[in-house]
């Protein structure tokens, strides 16, 4: 690959290539005037014409560098996810010239361009050998051609030696496109051919990190699958049916339904804990499996997700995941009790209700505590008292709040202004209600508290 000094070292070896043509030729003999070839820029060399030294001339100027799009993404990407160079992308450039003609008389320009034109129409691209004997120490790169002494080190370029040849071909520019360009130039415009040399590479060789050679190929062909999960049901038990209809509560078992489920190792995601279900309820349609005991309660997330055994080394792989699929998961109440109880007859009543609840209520869930008149053989009514009582997150209950403390299955929430009686307790955590039981009469009877 070259190195920075390539883009100087291909204008050098283009203006070197239409000098020896030219004295091939024995161009000065034919316009009868000695002539020259430059790579400057248009203004500049219009301040040339006007001086005393004016001589007939053709011009190469670079006028646009882009990234060649063949080459652009080679070598990419070139640092790992540390941050370090592991290589040394080429950065790939197309160059765009104008070769210009400028003459002291008539028709000299005409007969420079007909020459440089038919230069580069024989040359179509540049030899390895050329460019070596062009750039060959010590360069030919002289005062007289106006570029300065530290320019003399373009052989060092090592534009010869990289991977691909540079190519010349002619680009079509449309009379917009050169007025725009002259205009810019704030130059006189002059019988001008456009030219496109591509591609230069130029790399750097700065020190990469390079990993060791593949020790063993572990190339193993899967069927493409994809798990899904359709529905998800619960069991009470592995004996009972399942259920669509009923709440999932502590200790449940899920039935996930769904397609192409079971894989060669399959592994079931709740909520971010990892469950492996016994391969004996893993099937392509379902898939049984236990609840973790971690959980708190409120809304989960199910995937599926399989893995392959290498044959090879014997490690396992992941190869596909599931859909994502939700549930809730309710509480239940153990046991509930009123304590510190103030307030007598017909007075309301305040307090504390102590719950214990399964599973453990999370430090920053949002859980409530309602309260509903238990009325036996009477169906609930307009008429029954409700209370419902927020119990703040245990994490803003100090001040400045801690780390958050573990999951705990204790409530306690302070109470006001109830009445005295039975009530039926429910307690909702992130919006999932713990279940209540019926008594003979289809009322909700269970779990209640008594408030003297």
């Amino acid at each position: 690959m070259s190195n920075a000094l390539a883009i100087a070292s291909v204008s050098f070896v283009l203006v070197d290539l239409l000098n020896n043509g030219l004295i091939d030729q024995d161009i000065s003999g034919t316009i009868g005037n000695d002539i020259s070839v430059t790579a400057l820029a248009p203004d500049r060399v219009d301040q040339l014409q006007q001086s005393a030294q004016a001589k007939s001339q053709l011009n190469l100027f670079l006028y646009n560098v882009t990234q060649n799009q063949g080459w652009r993404n080679v070598g990419y990407p070139s640092r790992n996810g540390a941050g370090d160079r592991i290589d040394n992308p080429p950065l790939a450039l197309n160059f765009h010239y104008l070769l210009t003609a400028y003459g002291i008389q008539q028709f000299h320009s005409e007969i420079l361009l007909g020459y440089g034109m038919q230069l580069f129409h024989e040359t179509p691209f540049l030899p390895r050998d050329a460019i070596r004997k062009s750039l060959s120490a010590p360069t030919q790169v002289t005062p007289g051609m106006g570029l300065a002494p530290y320019m003399s080190n373009l052989f060092t370029s090592e534009l010869s030696e990289q991977v691909e040849q540079i190519k010349i071909w002619p680009e079509t520019l449309s009379t917009e496109e050169i007025s725009r360009l002259w205009t810019a130039f704030q130059a006189k415009y002059r019988p001008t051919a456009a030219y496109q040399v591509s591609v230069v590479l130029i790399q750097s060789r700065a020190a990469t990190m390079t990993a060791p050679p593949v020790a063993m190929r572990n190339v193993q062909a899967i069927t493409l699958k994809s798990p899904t999960i359709n529905s998800i049901l619960s069991q009470k038990t592995p004996a009972a049916p399942p259920d669509p209809y009923q709440m999932v509560l502590p200790g449940y078992i899920l039935v996930l339904l769904g397609s192409e489920l079971q894989g060669q190792n399959t592994t079931v995601t709740i909520s971010g804990v990892d469950v492996v279900p016994p391969s004996t309820t893993v099937k392509p349609t379902s898939i049984t499996v236990a609840l973790p005991t971690t959980l708190l309660p409120g809304a989960q997330s199910v995937i599926v997700k399989q893995s392959v055994t290498y044959a090879s080394n014997g490690g396992v792989y992941p190869t596909f995941e599931s859909n994502q699929a939700s549930f809730v998961l309710h509480p239940v109440i153990l046991t509930v009790s009123a304590t510190g109880v103030a307030g007598s007859g017909s007075a309301p009543r305040s307090g504390n209700l102590v719950l214990t609840v399964n599973p453990a209520i999370g430090s920053e869930q949002e859980v409530k505590v309602i309260l509903n008149q238990y009325s036996p053989g009477s169906p609930p009514n307009e008429s029954q008292l409700s209370y419902t009582f927020e119990v703040p997150p245990r994490i803003f209950l100090q001040s400045p709040p801690p780390s958050p403390p573990p999951p705990s299955p204790n409530l306690q929430v302070q109470f006001g202004g109830v009445m005295a009686g039975t009530y039926v307790v429910r307690v909702q955590v992130d919006g999932a209600d713990s279940p209540l039981t019926r008594d003979a009469q289809g009322v909700f009877a269970q779990p209640q508290v008594t408030i003297p």
